[in-house]
């Protein structure tokens, strides 16, 4: 069977996850080579063409102020882009030190960690920790990836913890010990190579949260400040021209619609693929 042969016989197994394969290409490719498909300023005003449908010189048309929606959906992309991988990659990091230490030492440091901190950031409402401290902080792309990483973390950690927790006392990591590896070597070398698996489906998972909460902390004001083109943003303009102009809302509701999709199908393929008795189930 050749290469083609095996695509199209995964793509029959997994369905979802080819739709989401691709749906991530369209919304990584777009916000990578925005400048390059759209000839348009993302944040040029031209009253002259405002409100404008879509049409062959304007593909998704033109908002209130003249600015080629186009334009800024892709801009939007890659900001959206920018931020769900710096959150998720902030609070990924903070959830395998954090997690990795309550896991594998115990005892008290686990109470500590587990009881006064991971309990209290995940008995707060994650979207309403991100608001306060958005509205606290105040906008721009800094506060706003510390707004969200500060009410995300704490999910990695718990993960972490318990993936460590499972296999800290496996024969491999008796026997690293036993040959006297510190204990930061055994952590990297050996515990957290075994507990990637889990890791990788929830921060796939975590990145279609990270672009909603993003939509969301933009349409209320909370988020990139303007001009910067950001599909909440372009939500809350819209919200004024929802019957004159339905466009306006149609296209940055699905751009964000598809990215929270491809992202959630994705962490379900990984989900399938990295687990070796579901792909036995599967065939893959």
């Amino acid at each position: 069977m050749g290469f083609a042969g095996q695509v199209w016989r995964r793509v029959r197994k997994q369905p979802l996850a080819a739709v989401g394969v691709v749906l991530l290409a369209v919304f990584i490719l777009g916000g990578l080579l925005a400048p390059w498909l759209s000839h348009y300023n993302p944040a040029a005003i031209d009253l002259t063409n405002r409100l404008q449908t879509p049409s062959a010189a304007h593909w998704a048309g033109t908002d209130e102020l003249g600015r080629d929606t186009m334009a800024r959906l892709l801009w939007g992309a890659r900001l959206s882009l920018a931020v769900s991988v710096t959150v998720v990659g902030v609070s990924l990091a903070l959830g395998i030190a954090i997690g990795g230490l309550a896991g594998y030492l115990g005892g008290w440091v686990d109470t500590a960690l587990t009881t006064f901190a991971m309990n209290t950031f995940l008995a707060l409402p994650g979207i309403l920790l991100a608001i306060a401290f958005a509205a606290f902080l105040g906008p721009g792309f800094l506060n706003l990836v510390l707004a969200l990483a500060v009410g995300g973390w704490a999910g990695y950690a718990r993960l972490v913890r318990a993936q460590v927790m499972a296999v800290r006392e496996r024969e491999y990591v008796d026997a690293a010990r036993a040959l006297g590896a510190s204990g930061m070597r055994i952590f990297l070398r050996h515990i957290l190579p075994n507990i990637l698996q889990p890791i990788l489906v929830q921060a796939a998972i975590g990145m279609a949260g990270v672009i909603l909460a993003e939509a969301t902390l933009s349409f209320l004001g909370l988020g990139i400040p303007a001009p910067a083109s950001s599909w909440g943003a372009m939500l809350n303009d819209a919200r004024s021209h929802l019957f004159d102009s339905p466009h306006l809302v149609l296209f940055p509701a699905a751009a964000v619609a598809g990215a929270v999709l491809g992202f959630n199908f994705l962490g379900d393929a990984l989900r399938d693929r990295l687990d070796p008795r579901t792909r036995l189930e599967m065939g893959l």
